[in-house]
């Protein structure tokens, strides 16, 4: 079975955007599944968890939790 130059270049195109695209389509639903599962935490979080623990936290509070955290990353 002997395959010309032209069709194997063909298939050798067809099969990479094929790969392409659906290594993109399960890349985008694993990436949407994991944010679904582990959202990212958000100054509204915050209130709620340190209201949790029985205070009332200040603006400057939030925010000095939030740099920690981005700068922890």
């Amino acid at each position: 079975m002997e395959i010309a130059v032209w069709q194997f270049v063909l298939y050798l195109v067809l099969t990479l955007v094929a790969g392409g695209a659906l290594g993109f389509f399960l890349s985008q639903r694993y990436f949407k599944k994991y944010l679904r599962e582990n959202p990212p935490v958000n100054e509204n979080m915050i209130r709620a968890m340190m209201m949790q623990m029985g205070r009332k936290p200040s603006e400057k509070q939030v925010r000095q939790v939030m740099q920690s955290m981005q700068n922890a990353k």
